[in-house]
């Protein structure tokens, strides 16, 4: 696991873990967000906002998800998939 990925992968568990699971969609997860949509995650000069997150990575998510964890296991290879990271 590359640093870029480590680091990503805890704020986006620290964000979505406030969630109130299982979320239904990405809407569901705004709520979570600190600050809603225009949340940025950064890392290593790779930042990402929230928007982006929804936009890029919809068809690499799988709605619901009861944990935090399996929702961020497919935020993580959707970003590899997409080469964002």
């Amino acid at each position: 696991m590359s640093d870029v990925e480590s680091q990503l992968r805890e704020q986006f568990m620290d964000a979505f873990s406030g969630a109130s699971f299982p979320v239904k969609n990405q809407m569901s997860l705004v709520p979570a967000l600190p600050n809603g949509p225009g949340t940025k995650f950064e890392a290593d000069g790779v930042t990402i906002t929230a928007m982006e997150l929804a936009a890029k990575l919809g068809k690499h998510q799988d709605f619901p998800y009861d944990d935090a964890e399996s929702l961020v296991d497919d935020i993580i290879e959707g970003l590899k998939a997409e080469d964002m990271i």
